[in-house]
């Protein structure tokens, strides 16, 4: 008897746990387990975008969607935003003075993009963008002209200087009083100022200017869509930075690179000497030194990112130490060497800049190591298409486990985790101005 009731109850058990493997098999994840599996295996297959996201940014619906004021009739006088550097330091420029313009009631007079002889640069803004459709975007937003009326054209517009203010800058304290007196003035935007402050459709102003209504002219942007053909699909496009003066403005010394690439910082310094000792040390773990090709290449082997991966290298002239990277990821390919010779030495800084960023911001994936003025556009502007495949590598992750002593496959796991973590949560990958965080 007691072996015959013994049956029954193994049977039981057994069908228990079968049931209980089952239902652990086919419950579905929760995204921190999900995107916590491939922390435990670094070197495994799964790439970092096959990590769950947890956290989107997406354009509001409140300046995408919401109701217009209407214009006042009568605006307050004419503004010429002037803007400085290169291409995507001046795109934001022209953003933040559209919505500086419509909080001052003013109408906007076409952009003057400044020549700069450091960027081989002479290209004015209807030389990068279309004209008209910017005008048309705008509607309802702000009044943009292209002719000032007799009266004020033969003048030259009042320069109000916000360069020089410290703190939170007041635009309609500092700059309305200026535009009311001479009806036309200029300025270039101050970096610090308080766009919380804007009314809802000021800020709604600048980000239709920066997100709707900017198009590269149609010779420019069929160049862009030739380069952006060319490329071997599906690819990623790093924008990596290296260049001397990038690493001599950091002031940060770095041991291991040519002696060419060296002489060419040291020329590039200037009075701004590198940081030495303990300073030194501090400056780096902040995340203030750029990344080498070598230590990029090694956080994409972290990333699982194949090394057979086909890379669109959006960078500027004089990459330095490139083949710390090209040396592992062979499939690298940039504008000079998809564009014929004519084409490419005809080009002046701002135009070689608007191709970089056609190509990022359709690209299947977008890396950058450095969070610079195009990064911001460029993730910005994915968010807006809704291309999530957007990552910012993190000099401060890499400076602060390799000063603890982390080498080899446990700094790559730590990498990993790190920029796991970034991606799952979408830090960095849009403007909040002009975006809303929508949890997943």
């Amino acid at each position: 008897m007691v072996v015959l009731a013994v049956k029954p109850l193994f049977t039981i058990l057994v069908v228990s746990l079968a049931l209980l493997l089952a239902v652990v098999l086919l419950w579905p994840p929760s995204p921190f387990f999900q995107s916590s599996l491939p922390s435990n295996s670094p070197l495994g297959k799964s790439d970092i975008w096959s990590i769950r996201r947890i956290v989107e940014w997406r354009p509001c619906k409140w300046w995408l969607q919401g109701d217009l004021n209407v214009l006042p009739v009568k605006s307050n006088g004419y503004i010429r935003v002037d803007c400085y550097g290169g291409l995507n330091q001046m795109r934001r420029d022209l953003c933040d003075g559209v919505g500086i313009a419509r909080l001052l009631n003013a109408t906007l007079v076409l952009p003057k993009f400044e020549v700069a002889a450091y960027w081989n640069e002479s290209s004015g803004f209807a030389d990068v963008f279309d004209v008209e459709y910017f005008i048309q975007q705008m509607n309802g937003f702000i009044k943009v002209v292209q002719e000032l009326p007799p009266e004020i054209a033969s003048k030259e517009p009042f320069r109000v200087d916000c360069s020089k203010r410290k703190g939170q800058f007041d635009y309609v304290e500092s700059v309305l009083p200026s535009l009311l007196e001479h009806h036309y003035i200029s300025f270039t935007p101050a970096m610090s100022q308080r766009r919380d402050r804007y009314p809802q459709h000021a800020k709604a102003a600048l980000c239709q200017a920066c997100y709707n209504a900017l198009r590269l002219t149609r010779s420019l942007e069929k160049k862009a869509s030739e380069l952006l053909e060319a490329i071997p699909k599906p690819f990623l496009s790093l924008h990596l930075r290296f260049e001397p003066d990038m690493v001599a403005y950091s002031q940060c010394e770095y041991s291991g690179i040519s002696s060419a690439s060296m002489n060419a910082v040291e020329a590039a310094r200037g009075d701004r000497k590198p940081w030495t000792g303990e300073l030194a040390r501090i400056w780096r773990k902040r995340g203030k030194c750029p990344l080498t090709p070598n230590e990029t290449a090694f956080i994409l082997q972290a990333l699982q990112i194949p090394t057979n991966t086909n890379i669109y290298l959006a960078a500027g002239d004089g990459l330095m130490e490139l083949e710390g990277l090209t040396s592992l990821y062979t499939n690298v390919v940039t504008k000079s060497s998809l564009l014929n010779g004519e084409d490419f030495t005809s080009m002046h800084g701002n135009t070689k800049a608007a191709l970089d960023y056609y190509v990022s911001i359709n690209s299947d994936s977008y890396v950058a190591t450095y969070f610079g003025n195009m990064d911001k556009m460029v993730a910005a502007m994915r968010a807006f298409k809704g291309l999530y495949k957007t990552l910012l590598l993190s000099r401060r992750a890499f400076a602060e486990f390799t000063s603890q002593g982390f080498r080899g496959k446990d700094l790559m796991q730590a990498l990993w985790k790190a920029h796991r973590d970034d991606y799952a949560l979408g830090r960095g990958s849009a403007l909040p101005d002009c975006f809303c965080e929508f949890k997943l």
